[in-house]
């Protein structure tokens, strides 16, 4: 189990299935990431035994009222792009409701950390479709930069072709990044 300030993060469970549904059948979350909306609890539950419940792949759940407020996901198969044996990705979305609370830069941070410090990664990805500017922005804040455009890329559930943008940050970047931080709050 990982965890930040505000959240715990923990596998999925089937009992999640309601919680899971209240957030991922708002048409706001899923289209943005790349999947349609949940249609019921029944659907929800079925991802999760599916898509969620995976070695990697984790609920965030607020440590204040132990609500889940999002997903997060470190990747080490290749999906859109390949990835060598010390790369990872990072995926994520946070439900409508928790939208401007910083909560996903403070998730992608412990990801970072977690992936760069306890497996021992050398890059980690992170990618956004166009239009995303939300995504855009959490990246760019935990120090990803951008390293190429995919066309044409299909998203077989939302019967759609979009942009891809793919972003990276190496284990030397962010190391560079924490120095500066500790540096910086000694001044």
């Amino acid at each position: 189990m990982l965890e930040t300030e505000r959240l715990t993060l923990r596998p999925w469970k089937e009992e999640d299935a309601a919680e899971l549904y209240e957030l991922a059948k708002d048409p706001l979350v899923g289209p943005a990431c790349g999947w349609a909306p949940h249609t019921d609890v029944e659907n929800s539950r079925q991802i999760i035994r599916d898509i969620l419940a995976v070695e990697g792949t984790y609920a965030l759940v607020s440590k204040e009222n132990g609500r889940i407020l999002g997903c997060v996901s470190l990747m080490r198969e290749e999906g859109s792009i390949e990835l060598g044996p010390d790369e990872a990705e990072i995926g994520y979305w946070i439900g409508h409701p928790y939208w401007g609370r910083e909560l996903a830069p403070e998730v992608v941070e412990e990801f970072l950390r977690y992936g760069f410090e306890e497996l021992g990664l050398k890059r980690i990805w992170c990618m956004y479709f166009e239009g995303n500017e939300k995504s855009r922005r959490v990246q760019e804040k935990c120090g990803f930069h951008f390293q190429y455009c995919l066309e044409n890329v299909e998203i077989h559930a939302l019967g759609i072709t979009v942009r891809e943008f793919v972003n990276l940050l190496t284990r030397e970047e962010w190391e560079q990044r924490k120095k500066k931080g500790r540096e910086a709050q000694c001044l």
